[in-house]
């Protein structure tokens, strides 16, 4: 048998996909499976071992191979037996049938409920559910029995390396008493973004009161940022991978290496429960809801605004209080409460 699992074009949604496409290969142990996804994916899920092979898809790329007719002619010819389809899209939809795969399981939305031989019925859009449960759905009409939760994902040796050859280029004098995250990005868009300042501030918090090294992790959009909140905060052990290669196993391998990350709603926010580590995020725009992850050693931030979650990119009154308005000392609190519970650290006196 040959499954096309089509994942997720967002990176945090193909890391919450890793669930339903264990269930899959528990379910269909002698099956190859193949993966539809855009390039960066392959990255997110590289080392795991959940795919065989994968095809990758970029319908804005430059690569002919990767789009239109030529990627099409490419799925005809892998002769799939069944599609399943983590992306709600008519796109994804259309490609499944184009595949030519006898049999093609998704949710029934946007209008492409003819182009599936499984029809998985939505839950209300109205009601934010989680995206965990809705993928793991997918592949209970598949004929999976998993329920579990538990995210995967792994670095490889190349990854380690990289963030080896990252630390031996920082001072001697840093700390070893370990290390915590902050991933200030979000390629949803600005409405998730928590402020430069207010990062900084807590850099300098977690440097002088626990004596943690602070990395701040970013993406090419935000190497700026993540060199602002190191000039802003002002200490030796406050440092950025802003000046490095990045990549996504580089992230991954950072946060593993971790004592905690503090994030906004972004992708690298759930690296840490695949890798056990502890984790504060910070919400704005979005309801948590969507993409709960049932995680033991997650504290979510979130202010009650009269205008949220409106679940927009761009704040649309202009004032983007209910990222604006959480305050230093409140995430500093969630950050002491993770610390001294799953690193058994004491602040200095």
């Amino acid at each position: 048998m040959k499954i096309a699992v089509f994942l997720p074009n967002w990176v945090g949604d193909a890391v919450m996909a890793t669930p339903a496409i264990k269930a899959l290969r528990l379910q269909y142990p002698d099956a190859e499976i193949v993966g539809v996804m855009r390039p960066f994916i392959d990255d997110t899920l590289a080392g795991t071992n959940l795919i065989d092979r994968s095809l990758h898809y970029d319908p804005r790329g430059k690569s002919n191979e990767m789009k239109g007719w030529k990627f099409i002619r490419r799925l005809r010819s892998e002769q799939f037996d069944s599609a399943v389809l983590f992306p709600n899209s008519l796109r994804s939809g259309f490609l499944a049938w184009a595949s030519g795969a006898k049999r093609r399981i998704g949710t029934d939305r946007d209008g492409r409920g003819f182009l599936l031989t499984d029809r998985v019925t939505p839950a209300d859009k109205a009601v934010p559910n989680p995206v965990i449960e809705e993928y793991l759905k997918v592949v209970e009409a598949a004929g999976c029995q998993s329920t579990d939760r538990k995210m995967i994902l792994a670095t490889t040796d190349d990854d380690e390396q990289k963030l080896a050859d990252f630390w031996r280029k920082q001072p001697e004098t840093l700390p070893e008493s370990g290390t915590v995250c902050l991933n200030p990005g979000g390629a949803f868009g600005a409405a998730k973004h928590w402020p430069t300042e207010s990062f900084a501030k807590l850099a300098v918090q977690i440097s002088d009161q626990f004596q943690k090294t602070v990395l701040v992790l970013c993406g090419p959009a935000e190497r700026e940022i993540a060199k602002s909140i190191v000039s802003l905060a002002g200490r030796e052990n406050v440092v950025s991978l802003a000046e490095e290669k990045l990549s996504l196993g580089l992230t991954k391998a950072a946060v593993k290496s971790a004592d905690l990350l503090v994030t906004t709603d972004s992708g690298p926010r759930h690296f840490a429960q695949p890798f056990g580590v502890p984790v504060v995020t910070l919400f704005g725009p979005t309801h948590i809801a969507w993409s709960e992850t049932f995680y033991a050693k997650s504290i979510h931030l979130q202010i009650d605004v009269d205008c949220g979650p409106c679940q927009q990119r761009i704040c649309p009154l202009g004032h983007h209080k209910c990222m604006t308005d959480l305050s230093v000392d409140r995430v500093f609190r969630a950050v002491e409460i993770q610390l001294q519970k799953y690193a058994s650290v004491q602040k200095v006196a």
